[in-house]
């Protein structure tokens, strides 16, 4: 690839985001922020299981958890998701278009657990296998509206502009190309656009645990990660008020005549693969209280990308397509996450489980690793964008789970914060979620669970340049587990 061609590759990057920042520190948390997991009784918990994980899904909470297990237990699960993102636009503050909502959903078998307790002279061995997809990229944002301030387009590399028809060229005697003039579509026209992410994370994983000491049980987990992302992405501004009508975006080209559309597609695919591993302890003080601790190792997760760039200028009588080939690729490079240390108590007191749990993580340790198609300047630029723009974190889950004994039901609550990982975002970026659920039990063999989860928060997303286009996103997301357990 020459230069000029990476060089409009990296601005192509830059395009059509889903937060204020690059497109590459997007990825980055992208792979960084937690899933929901794939259990519905820890989901109808809140996610509040690091100190309870005595169930085949500890190889996701806590692997120390294994060793409470005392029968053979086999697991699965389907999980159903809806993202909803109502998003307006904006020019230097002021509000150029109405919401628009758009929607994506997925659904997934989400586990299928074995749990497998060795017989000893004293205390526990469990080994556990499992296939869990974690995490899921479901996404989507439209937006709409009319902006007098600028365009696109003038953002643009002057050599793309021309490529499309959009702006004129000054060549010398031999017809050479010397230099470039400004292009006349400085706004005043209309901008819409449509994001639809989609793809997840699935992870097959070998668990160990043991107990130590009189109740004190440790574990450990190795994860191979495997994983899709997949994104498209239009953009278009459009000259519905014809106010470019009668005029040449380029003087010396009479097809430049009567400007109608500018528009660009994004296509990009990743084949995500990796491993990581978790650490944990658990302690139960007696029949009623749980201590537990995860120290979860950072996940190197390598990503093969394919991107291709589709593109045009629309005039009343001609179109200039981009070469597509010109501005497509393939480039890899490893995304490594922070250290994630987590701690949880949980207390049964009469058949009414209380947990509560929190997990610290230094987004700013995020890394870019290992580049290839990319220069190595380019990827530690980013890394030092991360340290500054990133900070660490608390998340904190909090859950209740009550037993009726007579019909061997349960029925569960819970609340959980995600916090933003950007540096002064306010509250309204950390991604809140209550969850509901219940669960019955069969003589202590078959166990049934279901789980909802509604989720919220706010983002910001520029097309270009900073609040010149900008769409307020408030996004909600659901989510239901279905899972069943059968003990031998």
């Amino acid at each position: 690839m020459n230069t000029g061609s990476c060089t409009k590759l990296l601005i192509l990057l830059i395009i059509l985001t889903t937060t204020v920042y690059t497109q590459t520190i997007t990825d980055a948390l992208r792979l960084g922020y937690p899933g929901i997991g794939s259990s519905a009784r820890a989901l109808g918990m809140g996610n509040s299981y690091i100190s309870l994980s005595d169930d085949a899904t500890a190889g996701y909470f806590n692997p120390a958890g294994f060793g409470l297990l005392k029968r053979m237990e086999f697991s699965g699960g389907l999980n159903y998701s809806n993202f909803s993102n109502d998003a307006t636009l904006s020019s230097n503050g002021t509000l150029i278009g109405q919401s628009s909502n758009n929607t994506a959903s997925s659904t997934t078998l989400n586990r299928v657990s074995f749990a497998f307790p060795f017989p000893t002279m004293r205390g526990s061995l469990v080994f556990g296998l499992s296939y869990q997809n974690t995490k899921d990229f479901n996404g989507a944002l439209s937006f709409n509206g009319y902006n007098k301030n600028s365009s696109f387009i003038q953002y643009l590399p002057s050599d793309l502009t021309y490529e499309l028809g959009l702006n004129s060229a000054i060549k010398d005697a031999q017809g050479n190309i010397i230099n470039y003039t400004p292009t006349i579509l400085n706004g005043n026209l209309n901008q819409s656009g449509t994001i639809l992410n989609s793809g997840g994370i699935n992870n097959w994983t070998l668990s160990g645990a043991i107990e130590v000491y009189r109740n004190l049980f440790v574990g450990l987990n190795l994860n191979i990660i495997s994983g899709t992302y997949d994104s498209n992405n239009d953009y278009y501004e459009d000259d519905i008020n014809n106010i470019y009508q009668g005029q040449q975006t380029d003087p010396n080209d009479p097809n430049t005549l009567n400007f109608k559309t500018f528009y660009l597609n994004r296509l990009t695919h990743w084949d995500l693969s990796g491993w990581d591993a978790k650490f944990g302890i658990l302690y139960q003080f007696n029949r009623l209280s749980r201590f537990g601790l995860t120290v979860q190792f950072p996940r190197t997760y390598t990503v093969k990308e394919s991107f291709t760039v589709n593109g045009y200028g629309q005039f009343q009588n001609y179109s200039y397509p981009l070469v597509s080939s010109d501005f497509s690729d393939n480039v890899q490079y490893d995304i490594i996450t922070p250290f994630e240390i987590g701690a949880g108590f949980s207390f049964n007191i009469r058949g009414l489980i209380l947990s509560a749990q929190g997990t610290i993580i230094d987004y700013s340790q995020l890394k870019f690793q290992n580049p290839d198609g990319i220069t190595a300047d380019y990827i530690a630029g980013l890394n030092k964008e991360i340290q500054t723009d990133l900070t660490s974190v608390i998340n904190y889950n909090l859950g209740a789970e009550y037993t009726i004994p007579a019909v061997g039901l349960r029925v569960r609550a819970g609340y959980f914060v995600q916090p933003s990982a950007f540096k002064g975002d306010p509250s309204s970026f950390d991604k809140k979620f209550v969850t509901a659920g219940l669960g019955f039990l069969a003589d202590e063999t078959i166990d049934l669970d279901l789980a909802f989860a509604h989720g919220w928060y706010n983002d910001i997303g520029d097309n270009y340049s900073t609040n010149l286009s900008r769409t307020s996103q408030d996004i909600k997301e659901n989510h239901f587990i279905l899972s069943g357990t059968y003990r031998f």
